[in-house]
C-alpha cells in the first residue's frame, strides 16, 4: 500500500491542520510506507493578500473548489489500486467525489461547524448564509464516505446522530497522537523564561492560565466568575494567553474589581506558553464545546493540575487526570477549585495526568490508521 494524503490549501493558513498532516505523514514513513502530500495548487489564491475574507476569499475557493478536484481526478487516473487516500481535514470532504470511494477514507476532527449551521445551540458556533451552504455541502460528502476516523467518541457520535442515528461499519474512532512538544519543566527553568518576558508577577504570586479566544465557546468569563465567587479564599492572577480580550470581558473584568489582577498575553510563543502553563497553579479549561481538546493534554503533559468543563470530549480527553465542573455553574467551579489547589490532590491529579497523556501516544495512533486504511 502507498499512501497519498490530501492536505489544506496553504494560503488558509490552517496550522493545526498542517500539523496533523506532517504527523501522519512522518508516522507512515517510520513505518515502512511510501508518502505522498497533495494540496491544492495556488493560482488565483496569489493574487490578493489573504484568501480568509473579502475577494481573495472566493479567488481562494475557485483553487480549492473548482480547480483542485479537476486536478485529483487526473493525477487518479494514473495511479494503480496499490494507492489508498486520506483526507486529512473534513472540511475537504468534497474531494472524495473525483476519488475512488473505495480506497479513500477522511479524518473528521468535529462537527461543531456544521451542527452550528444546522442551529444547533450547544456548538457555539454561528453561521453566515454563505457558510450554512458550505457546512452543508461538507456534512453531504461526509455522509457519503464509508471510512471516516473521528478523533474523539464525542464527534463519531454526533456525526452518528446527523445521520439520522446510523453508523457505518468502517466509522470509527483514533484519538489525535501527542507530540506538540510540551514537557514539565523545573522551576528555576520556567520562572527564568517568566523573566525574559518580565513577568516577575507572575513567579510572585500563584495564577491560573486560560489558552484560547474570545468564541463565546470558549467561555472565558468563567474564570472571572470562579475567582469572583472564590473571594478572599484566592489572591491569585488571570492569565489570559492567546487571543487579547474582548470589550465584554474586559467590561465583566471591571464590573467584578477583577482589571488590575489580569494578565494578558497575545500568542505566546511555544516556549513561552510552555513556561506559562508549568508555573500555572491550575489550568483552567471551562469550554463548552471543543472538537478534541488539545490544551487540557498539554497542560497535563506540563504537570500542571487541570480543572475543565464537565462537557465532552473533555473527560474523555482528561481522563482521571483532572477536575470536572459544569461550565454554566461558577460555584461548581470554585469549590472544584478550592479542592484542586489542595497539595495532596494536586499531586495526585498531575501524576494521573502524565499517565494520561500515554493514551495519545503518536506510535499507537499511527499503527490505527493503518489498520483503518486495509479494514
Amino acid at each position: 500500500m502507498k499512501i497519498i494524503l490530501i492536505d489544506n490549501y496553504t494560503p488558509d493558513r490552517q496550522e493545526s491542520m498542517r500539523r496533523f498532516t506532517n504527523m501522519l505523514r512522518d508516522g507512515f514513513k517510520q513505518s515502512g510506507f511510501s508518502v505522498t502530500v497533495w494540496r491544492p495548487t495556488v493560482f488565483f489564491g496569489y493574487i490578493p493578500k489573504t484568501t480568509l475574507s473579502g475577494f481573495g476569499k472566493w479567488l481562494g475557493y475557485i483553487d480549492k473548489w473548482l480547480l483542485f478536484p479537476v486536478v485529483l481526478f487526473f493525477r487518479g487516473l494514473f495511479l494503480s489500486k496499490e494507492y489508498h487516500y486520506h483526507i486529512c481535514d473534513h472540511s475537504n470532504s468534497a474531494y472524495l467525489n473525483p476519488l475512488p470511494k473505495s480506497r479513500t477514507s477522511i479524518t473528521c476532527h468535529d462537527v461543531l461547524a456544521i451542527r452550528g449551521a444546522l442551529g444547533f445551540k450547544d456548538a457555539y458556533c454561528e453561521a453566515s448564509a454563505m457558510g450554512k451552504v458550505l457546512q452543508n455541502s461538507i456534512l453531504k460528502n461526509l455522509l457519503k464516505t464509508d471510512k471516516i476516523a473521528s478523533v474523539s467518541h464525542l464527534t463519531h457520535n454526533q456525526l452518528t446522530d446527523l445521520n439520522n442515528g446510523k453508523s457505518k461499519p468502517n466509522w470509527t474512532v483514533i484519538h489525535n497522537g501527542f507530540n506538540a512538544g510540551f514537557v514539565s519543566l523545573k522551576e528555576e527553568e520556567w520562572q527564568q523564561k517568566l523573566r525574559e518576558h518580565n513577568m516577575e508577577r507572575l513567579i510572585n504570586k500563584p495564577y491560573i492560565v486560560h489558552v484560547g479566544s474570545n468564541l463565546p465557546r470558549k467561555n472565558r468569563k468563567m474564570l472571572l466568575l470562579m475567582v469572583d465567587k472564590l473571594g478572599a479564599k484566592w489572591d491569585g492572577i488571570i492569565c489570559f494567553t492567546g487571543q487579547p480580550m474582548d470589550s465584554k470581558l474586559k467590561q465583566l473584568a471591571q464590573e467584578l474589581n477583577l482589571t488590575d489582577r489580569i494578565v494578558e498575553i497575545k500568542k505566546p510563543d511555544h516556549k513561552y506558553l510552555e513556561a506559562l502553563i508549568c508555573g500555572a497553579q491550575v489550568f483552567v479549561f471551562p469550554s463548552y464545546s471543543e472538537g478534541f481538546g488539545w490544551p487540557v493534554i498539554e497542560a497535563q503533559a506540563c504537570g500542571t493540575p487541570v480543572l475543565a468543563s464537565h462537557l465532552e470530549p473533555m473527560p474523555e480527553v482528561g481522563g482521571n487526570g483532572a477536575l470536572y465542573a459544569n461550565p454554566d455553574d461558577a460555584d461548581s467551579f470554585a469549590a472544584k477549585f478550592l479542592e484542586i489547589i489542595n497539595p495532596s490532590v494536586a499531586e495526585r491529579l498531575v501524576a494521573s495526568g502524565f499517565e494520561n497523556t500515554k493514551r495519545f501516544d503518536t506510535d499507537v495512533m499511527i499503527k490505527a490508521y493503518l489498520n483503518f486504511f486495509t479494514i
